[in-house]
């Protein structure tokens, strides 16, 4: 049963990878069109910084530094929201961490570490926020990726993932929007590449620094994309051409969609030596920047 949202500036909103790229750019636009937002990601001196810059500006907001693979303490994390500003309207699970390599090369603990938080991480947000969202009538919203269809090589891992993003978002909507019939809008969001820190921030086992292929979208259009959902509701939102135009191929023409993607390996990669090859696959990255290469003038 479609039911209505409520405006943005009458919500109280979760973000979960909240302290760089999508989530921060999320955060920040929420945040000046007047919701009160809660922050969290396992960067706390980060998280701390923009919320006082928030709450500087006239916003609402409230840190909260954990790790989503820690199921009690995203649970304590939405008791906290409610127990701050009295209900959650939004839950965004957008939180997540990349590895680059061959999937024959990479670690099973890197890999499972991935699962945790991409996987795991969006599993738990969604459970701990269900039972208060049912209760306002509000939204789930998780940040999947055009590769919750299509495929990337060097990024098999998360692309499997994605893959499980969608599968469990799309159960999850059937059995709660239809089956239960409950107040709560549950959408998937599918961008394409967007330019944020995430590649500078990815587990790298190559021998040069990883990088997004061309062309990428600015954070902001997906956090416009989110925000429309937290509103208006949705299914599953394409965000940029190249996600529309790549998923579409990967149902219709999927031999061909493979020969396009292989051709993405060798456009993944700077022509330098990486840089921090451990990422932030286990720790926070402290980065607190919304882009991965500052956007020209």
């Amino acid at each position: 049963m479609a039911h209505k949202l409520k405006n943005i500036d009458e919500q109280v909103v979760v973000i979960t990878g909240a302290s760089s790229g999508i989530g921060l750019a999320t955060a920040i636009a929420a945040a000046e069109q007047g919701a009160k937002v809660a922050l969290l990601a396992r960067s706390e001196e980060t998280l701390n910084e923009i919320a006082i810059s928030i709450e500087g500006e006239g916003g609402e907001a409230l840190a909260i530094a954990l790790d989503v693979a820690d199921r009690e303490a995203v649970e304590a994390a939405a008791d906290q929201v409610v127990g701050r500003f009295g209900r959650i309207d939004t839950w965004i699970n957008n939180a997540g961490v990349a590895i680059y390599g061959k999937i024959e090369e990479v670690a099973d603990e890197d890999n499972r570490r991935l699962f945790e938080t991409n996987f795991w991480g969006m599993v738990y947000g969604s459970l701990a926020a269900l039972p208060y969202l049912k209760q306002s009538g509000g939204a789930l919203i998780n940040v999947g990726s055009e590769v919750s269809e299509a495929v990337v090589p060097l990024q098999g891992m998360y692309t499997t993932s994605k893959h499980a993003v969608k599968g469990f978002t799309d159960s999850l909507r059937v059995e709660t929007e239809l089956v239960e019939e409950a107040p709560v809008s549950i959408t998937l969001i599918q961008p394409t590449a967007v330019n944020t820190p995430y590649p500078e921030h990815a587990r790298n086992y190559m021998d040069k620094e990883p990088k997004l292929p061309t062309p990428q979208i600015d954070p902001h259009q997906v956090a416009d994309a989110i925000i429309h959902a937290a509103t208006h509701g949705g299914r599953d939102v394409k965000v940029g051409a190249m996600s529309k135009m790549n998923t579409l191929m990967a149902n219709l023409m999927p031999k061909i969609a493979d020969r396009m993607s292989a051709m993405q390996a060798q456009r993944q990669q700077k022509d330098e030596h990486p840089r921090n090859p451990e990422g932030t696959l286990f720790e926070g990255g402290q980065c607190g920047r919304v882009y991965g290469n500052l956007p020209s003038m």
